[in-house]
């Protein structure tokens, strides 16, 4: 086997007059009518060969009968790029390789699609020849920053005392957050493990054995609808920590982030991040996830419409809905009425049942302005900002849905008119979220973060009166209106993680059968803790620029849930069924 001295990437005219091999897929080829040039591809790059009739007529031959993605190992000297062929763009752009030794190690089929980047390719065909799709440059350089991401974080974690732990993956089935994937037990018949949707409870655990400082880069499994930036599986930074309270986590996070960033795409993050309540994230942008790269925020305005002639908004506030309003600033001569009307049908397709929009010209322009009295509209002018030339969207409704749709509103004025820069990073901790929330249709509360997640000191005494108003000690933090990571300060207290079982209607019994293993770890000198985790497939969508977290995943799943590489999941042969005491039945 001819072995390579050099990846391809690396023959640069500090090579010159050197004798070279190298291992990789046959890129293009180019016959200029006597000689020949093949581009030769691996992981670092791709370099230029060439077959001279005058130097080497057999092997000149043998270079006709190559085809696009044979993998061949190719020895030669290298030597400058005659004038007008250089590539500066291309880190081998100044050299070429003179081939003096070809070895065919494997010829290939046509190829389904081109491994070119510039190629348009369905997503179905580029996972079902995954091994192909990998192939191209961004996908290959997606895996190596992610490679370099998992790689500087353990860095500084090692450094900063934390030990890398691996927890099961088969464990309890614990449903109280997403769904389950479950694994039948052969030899405990009727019985299931679940795949970790995370590994919370084990990783309190190992705070109460003492271990102080623990993360590991984990897979976590979740049994829930897909998206562009969600797989059933993906890949979790999960950190914990004893003795400490938010600003610790929030410090050790905020400055591997930093240190991230700097390393693989050369940007200097601000030494503190912003923080916002959870309050003003849904007053001022809707949703718990602010993207703040642009202004525009949303601001309630009832008071405008309480007792107005506009009898819709005016029956909504007595109701106890209420009006919020968003204004887009100088957009007047931007957007005409076909625009404004396409935004409104934006919002009915969230599911409002109307959007309501007066633009600031010359005068007030809108079919609503003749219920709107002078000093109503002046009010909504000063509230609003108003400058001549704006256009001020509102809607009137119930509190939580106007803040899902009007959100999705302004987030879709910024991506369609750009509001933001491509390339701007705004980072920021989202804190203070309520404990609990209420579900309506099961009428019992419900814990917002997850169950082991403590309140604030200060209102713990509001669980037995107004759970509702109770604060969690938790925190997010979000890029660029994307939820990152996320992570709280623990229930230490066996008593107090009783009572907020309790709360969201997990009685004593129950709780003991779910989560007994910890209430008794609790008991037995339990340190305070807290800590947080990170999507890392998320991170590394946002440092590659994709997508879709699919194209930082070897190996992901579509939409359905599916690997269409393997075809799975899968029938499996009725023997290993019954091995599992398992019978189906798809009615």
């Amino acid at each position: 086997m001819l072995k390579r001295t050099h990846f391809c990437g690396d023959v640069t005219e500090a090579l010159t007059g050197k004798d070279v091999s190298i291992n990789g897929w046959l890129d293009t080829r180019r016959d200029h009518g006597g000689v020949i040039f093949l581009d030769i591809r691996d992981k670092t790059g791709k370099v230029q060969v060439v077959f001279d009739p005058e130097i080497n007529g057999a092997l000149h031959e043998t270079a006709h009968k190559l085809r696009g993605e044979y993998v061949l190992g190719i020895s030669g000297r290298v030597r400058p790029r005659p004038e007008g062929t250089k590539n500066p763009k291309l880190k081998t752009g100044m050299v070429e390789i003179v081939a003096d030794t070809v070895e065919v190690f494997n010829q290939s089929l046509p190829l389904p699609f081109p491994i070119d980047e510039s190629a348009e390719v369905g997503e179905d065909l580029r996972l079902k020849y995954r091994y192909l799709d990998l192939r191209r440059p961004k996908i290959m350089e997606n895996l190596t920053i992610r490679h370099t991401l998992t790689k500087l974080i353990r860095k500084y974690l090692d450094e900063n005392g934390f030990t890398d732990v691996e927890t099961p993956v088969l464990f309890k089935s614990t449903p109280e957050g997403a769904r389950d994937y479950l694994v039948p037990s052969r030899v405990n018949p009727g019985t299931f493990f679940a795949l970790p949707q995370s590994p919370q409870m084990l990783k309190q655990i190992l705070m109460v054995a003492g271990l102080d400082r623990y993360y590991q880069i984990v897979k976590c499994f979740r049994d829930e609808d897909l998206r562009a930036d969600r797989q059933p599986e993906f890949t979790q930074i999960d950190i914990e920590m004893s003795f400490i309270e938010e600003d610790d986590i929030m410090g050790h996070a905020e400055n591997f982030i930093r240190n991230v960033f700097e390393h693989v795409r050369s940007i200097k993050l601000p030494e503190q991040f912003k923080r916002m309540t959870y309050a003003q994230a849904m007053e001022e942008y809707g949703n718990d996830k602010p993207d703040t790269r642009f202004e525009m925020k949303l601001k309630t305005i009832s008071e405008i419409f309480d007792g107005s002639e506009f009898k819709i908004f005016a029956e909504t506030v007595k109701n106890g809905g209420v009006v919020k309003a968003l204004n887009f600033k100088a957009s007047a001569d931007k957007l005409s009425r076909k625009d404004i009307d396409d935004l409104v049908a934006f919002a009915v397709r969230q599911g409002a049942g109307g959007m309501a929009w007066i633009r600031f010209a010359e005068k007030p322009e809108s079919p609503i302005v003749k219920f709107i009295s002078e000093d109503r509209l002046n009010k909504l002018k000063e509230m609003m900002g108003v400058e001549k030339g704006d256009i001020v969207f509102f809607m009137a409704d119930k509190q939580n849905k106007v803040n899902d749709i009007l959100s999705r509103v302004r987030l879709h004025i910024g991506e369609k008119y750009s509001l933001y820069g491509k390339n701007s990073l705004e980072f920021l901790w989202v804190v203070d979220f309520p404990l609990l929330s209420y579900n309506e249709e099961e009428k019992r509360y419900e814990a917002n973060h997850h169950p082991f997640t403590a309140p604030k000191d200060e209102d713990i005494a509001l669980l037995d009166t107004e759970p509702l108003k109770a604060r969690a000690r938790a925190y997010d933090m979000v890029l660029n209106g994307t939820e990152i990571g996320g992570g709280s300060i623990r229930i230490h207290n066996s008593e107090l993680q009783k009572k907020m079982f309790g709360l969201i209607n997990i009685a004593d019994e129950k709780a003991e059968m779910m989560f007994g293993f910890l209430l008794d770890a609790l008991k037995y000198g339990a340190p305070p803790h807290g800590g947080i985790a990170f999507g890392l497939d998320r991170i590394a969508m946002i440092l590659t620029g994709s997508a879709s977290i699919r194209d930082v995943i070897a190996f992901p799943k579509t939409a359905k849930a599916q690997c269409l590489l393997s075809n799975a999941p899968s029938e499996v042969d009725q023997k290993q069924l019954r091995e599992l005491s398992i019978k189906l039945s798809l009615d």
